[in-house]
């Protein structure tokens, strides 16, 4: 199995050259139709009109470069020997594959109409309820247990059910809220799939691998454009693509079969572990619902209260922002590897303190 990496560097090179490739023309091509998020609202930190319809590219490269190199037969039995195991994980990767590009395919209608047109909040739920019908009901993609954690072990179907489908929301609302600086979405977004890429490969899965790269590669190359200061936004079609993504990236690693990874990872929580990967746009998310519902605003109206604004207002810029959030991610993905000798309640008991502690100093809620 581990001599198959080669097609996870494969897969992420063809994704950046994708986007490297071909982002210049959805430049033009959007400044031509006038597809451009215009400056002047409070909470924009930008000051020119820039394109708003990067995800168009990003879905592409993922979508090809995916398609491409996805691993033949004898690459995919990650348990077991000989040719049942083969085809009984051949068929479990291309279900995945089936649901996860239906699912990406209504996402990103869904984005490319609200960047273009706007899309009625009643319709977009209707739209996300179906995307987690596609993927935790018929792909079956969900936590079904917390491995200790809490003094839970297997979850009842409908509680499995229904922490999948809230996972799924808050996780590309996330990704939604936190792409408000220069290079912040597509930087974490990099982060995280990248660490669930290394993580599935050592576990033996190179098709989910496979996947977490190619989105790798593709926010790669978005970065070279998207850096500041930006010459395209990824707008919807890309935060919902890179957070649906995720989200299945994090629930299979949470139910994934951990036997064939190194000791110091097995004994780590896979629950501790996924949270800690995506712990930015999670913390900030938490953070920024209590602070408006405390306010008595709905946790859903737009402000500048986010971690990115504050740091901002600080001074820091778009480049000192995006790095030292960046940082901080790494950081907590750093600090889970630490929680493998504890209980998984005093793990997340630390982990979650120490990741909301750090964002509160970075930016106290005004």
């Amino acid at each position: 199995m581990k001599e198959h990496g080669y097609i996870l560097l494969l897969g992420a090179i063809t994704a950046f050259v994708v986007v490297l490739f071909t982002m210049p023309s959805l430049i033009k091509v959007a400044r031509m139709k006038h597809l451009v998020d215009e400056p002047g609202d409070a909470r924009k930190v930008h000051h020119r009109s820039v394109p708003t319809i990067g995800g168009i590219i990003i879905f592409a490269a993922v979508l090809f470069s995916y398609a491409l190199w996805f691993p033949q037969a004898k690459m995919l039995a990650i348990a077991g020997t000989g040719y049942e195991a083969m085809y009984v994980a051949m068929g479990t990767a291309y279900t995945d594959f089936k649901f996860v590009l239906a699912a990406m395919v209504l996402l990103f209608f869904i984005g490319v109409k609200d960047d273009i047109i706007g899309f009625s909040p009643v319709k977009k739920l209707v739209g996300h309820m179906i995307v987690g019908y596609i993927l935790v009901i018929m792909a079956g993609i969900r936590i079904t247990g917390m491995h200790g954690l809490f003094g839970v072990y297997e979850l009842s179907e409908p509680i499995s059910i229904a922490l999948s489908f809230f996972t799924y929301v808050v996780l590309v609302n996330a990704m939604n809220l936190i792409d408000g600086v220069d290079g912040l979405a597509g930087g974490i977004g990099l982060i995280a799939s990248t660490v669930y890429g290394m993580w599935l490969y050592m576990a033996g899965d190179v098709a989910l691998a496979l996947l977490a790269f190619t989105l790798s590669g593709a926010l790669a190359g978005f970065l070279v454009f998207n850096s500041h200061p930006a010459r395209i936004f990824m707008g919807d079609s890309g935060s919902l693509i890179i957070g649906a993504i995720l989200a299945v990236l994090a629930m299979k690693v949470v139910d994934h079969d951990t036997s064939r990874l190194p000791t110091y990872l097995r004994m780590i929580p896979t629950p501790i572990f996924t949270m800690a990967v995506i712990a930015y746009p999670l913390v900030d998310t938490l953070r920024i619902f209590i602070h408006r519902s405390a306010r008595g605003v709905s946790p859903f109206a737009a402000d500048k209260n986010h971690i990115h604004h504050r740091l901002m207002d600080l001074g820091l810029g778009h480049r000192g922002t995006t790095f030292i959030l960046y940082g901080y991610a790494l950081l907590i993905v750093g600090l889970s590897l630490l929680t493998r000798k504890w209980h998984p309640n005093v793990g997340l008991m630390v982990l979650g303190s120490t990741a909301v502690v750090l964002a509160c100093f970075l930016s106290p809620c005004r």
